[in-house]
């Protein structure tokens, strides 16, 4: 991670409000998967995710890593309504819909970002907080916009954030602010991070 924010104890011992530049990222990345928005356990939620998974080999894969072993009877029983689901095979259903979405647009954004890239809005910390006390503490910050491309760091954030791998995108964070040169401290932690495609 980048340095601590030029504080003697640590991050906010002045004041100030925000989280690691990467949890930032992290929370945007996850902010846009989008989906279905009818709990699993309605019959409306239960057969839409269905219905998506069983569409591809993509879909029988995120059942298999959720956990979900049942035999094509009881399958097809869910899929006619025939058969509610458990408790623990609807929670099962609803991490492998979650988990093929957020698969898919990984796939999307590695091939888009990686080629041109995108823009990246970061949001400074909060520091409305700050003791006054400790004069030159608080810091004239800005929302900063950088144009982040290559296919290695968007592999490394990507897979970082489908992984759960905070270290790549700790990684990955240092790599983004590197170049705001002696302002790079200042960016470690932030309030938000926007970015599109």
């Amino acid at each position: 991670m980048a340095g601590r924010w030029g504080s003697r104890d640590g991050f906010g011992y002045y004041g100030a409000h925000g989280v690691p530049g990467w949890v930032a990222l992290e929370r945007e990345m996850n902010r846009q998967v989008t989906g279905i928005t009818s709990p699993v356990e309605s019959e409306r939620g239960l057969a839409a995710r269905l219905r998506y998974l069983t569409a591809s080999a993509a879909g029988y894969a995120a059942m298999e890593r959720a956990g979900i072993s049942v035999t094509r009877r009881t399958l097809f029983a869910w899929l006619a309504a025939e058969r509610v689901p458990s408790r623990q095979n609807l929670r099962r259903i609803d991490a492998a819909y979650w988990d093929l979405r957020r698969r898919r647009l990984a796939a999307t954004w590695k091939r888009r970002l990686a080629e041109r890239g995108t823009r990246i809005e970061i949001h400074p910390v909060d520091q409305e907080q700050v003791r006054r006390d400790f004069p030159g503490h608080a810091r004239d910050l800005t929302v900063r916009r950088i144009t982040v491309r290559g296919h290695r760091i968007w592999d490394d954030i990507i897979d970082g954030w489908l992984t759960g791998n905070s270290e790549l995108l700790d990684a990955a964070w240092d790599d983004i602010i590197y170049d705001l040169g002696s302002e790079y401290d200042s960016y470690s932690y932030v309030s938000s991070v926007g970015f599109g495609l």
